[in-house]
């Protein structure tokens, strides 16, 4: 059976630089630099301004997209160590644990990079739009492949570009990541055409980073899975769980805060991680003066059973997750409550949470918002590539848009792709006050 092996999976060497060059900083390994290079990147800064659950939300304690990522990675971290020390033995000889922590937290951090407003309601979005019949003009002249990558946009491969080709080297390697944080970060190594097809529902590549996605599964020595399609890096499964995790604790820790869940239901719920210590966490959980710092408090209780549940099952899945066979995610494999406990807390974040009707109403709003952006940009950009110039008001709107505005001589498809780099990467509210001025300036109300 063909296997995959941590001497590749592991490679330190950098996308989009001359291969071979491997500069070494005293006191960071080039997973090290990858973090950085992400947190630095203003791709990373404006996820502050996403929708992680609740949209445009007012209170200081919910979480934004951005503070998702960063707790994302400080528990990929741990996990990646985790398992580091476990595998130490069988790891390239430059490499220590401390490495695959840094290598999974990078690749954590950037793991939410491409979304766009609105978070995953955005990406439905856009592809709403795509796929509306009233809107089927802009997709004549391209391609099935094309097409699909529009009609299923993903925030997963807007990443991928993000990461390779938008941020800091503009269309030169991008962020110039490592290939071994690259394959980490990679949840869905394949194209729109499975989607487009039925037989999965997420890809992590369009079209125009297929070449890079190739690059990257050669260097790694990801199994093949079909046409443009690969098997997953197996941290990529460190990942999923440090996501799932934080998914699980930290929307029930938001509904408490917006006032949609009380705070026994959820200790409630989590109970069953503890049950083996809950007398001595009760003498610690006593110690808080309010349900907030003892939520603040289980939850760190609970998070310390989840990732020793999960690096153990890491460990013990390995073979199936180097020959890509390992079917499900890691949290099924782990022994004791943690996959119930985890699907319970999705389950209750679903029927409580997000169906509370403020964040409906906003969600509702967000596909005329984008609706509204997309019209503009795409008739703009569309304009300049069918007839080499644009009107007077297209102009301004591709002036906007700044030097991602497509030259007269690109293909249509990369006129598009740039439009969706510039929608997409906006914020909530540029989004909703762009959108609010392209349908008739209003003046800011006098006091």
């Amino acid at each position: 059976m063909a296997t995959m092996n941590w001497q590749q999976l592991l490679s330190p060497l950098r996308f989009g630089e001359p291969q071979g060059k491997l500069a070494l900083d005293l006191g960071r390994s080039p997973f090290h630099k990858d973090y950085d290079r992400i947190i630095f990147s203003s791709a990373f800064r404006r996820l502050d301004r996403k929708t992680q659950v609740h949209p445009l939300s007012e209170n200081d304690h919910v979480h934004s997209r951005l503070t998702h990522s960063l707790e994302v990675g400080c528990v990929g971290r741990s996990l990646g160590t985790r398992v580091g020390e476990a595998l130490q033995s069988q790891l390239p000889e430059d490499i220590r644990a401390a490495d695959v922590g840094a290598l999974v937290q990078a690749a954590c951090l950037a793991h939410d990079i491409g979304n766009p407003p609105y978070g995953h309601t955005g990406e439905d979005a856009i592809r709403h739009w795509f796929q509306d019949p009233e809107n089927a003009h802009f997709l004549c002249g391209l391609n099935e492949a094309e097409k699909n990558d529009l009609q299923t946009f993903e925030g997963n491969a807007q990443g991928f570009r993000i990461v390779t080709q938008v941020e800091y080297h503009r269309f030169q390697g991008g962020m110039r990541l490592t290939y071994g944080t690259l394959g980490a970060f990679l949840k869905y190594p394949w194209t729109s055409d499975y989607v487009a097809r039925g037989t999965r529902k997420k890809f992590g590549c369009y079209q125009t980073e297929l070449p890079i996605l190739r690059e990257v599964a050669d260097t790694l020595g990801l199994l093949p899975d079909g046409d443009n399609a690969w098997c997953r890096h197996p941290l990529v499964y460190l990942l999923e769980a440090a996501d799932d995790i934080c998914y699980g604790l930290i929307d029930l820790e938001d509904g408490i805060e917006m006032g949609l869940l009380r705070y026994q239901e959820v200790e409630d719920l989590l109970r069953p991680l503890l049950a083996d210590d809950w007398q001595q966490s009760c003498i610690d959980l006593d110690q808080a003066d309010n349900d907030r710092r003892r939520l603040q408090m289980l939850r760190g209780q609970v998070m310390e059973a989840m990732v020793t549940a999960v690096s153990q099952a890491f460990v013990q899945q390995q073979a199936a997750l180097l020959s890509g066979t390992l079917n499900g995610d890691l949290v099924d494999y782990c022994d004791g409550p943690v996959a119930a406990v985890v699907n319970a807390a999705k389950e209750l974040a679903r029927k409580r949470i997000f169906k509370d009707v403020r964040k409906l109403s906003v969600e509702i709003g967000s596909y005329s918002t984008l609706g509204i952006l997309l019209e503009a940009f795409l008739t703009a950009v569309r304009e300049r590539v069918e007839k080499g110039q644009a009107t007077f008001r297209n102009q301004r709107v591709l002036e906007l848009m700044g030097k991602s505005a497509p030259q007269a001589d690109w293909s249509l498809y990369q006129a598009y792709m740039r439009a969706i780099d510039y929608i997409s990467g906006m914020t909530d509210n540029y989004a909703a006050d762009l959108a609010r001025q392209f349908s008739g300036y209003q003046p800011p109300q006098l006091s």
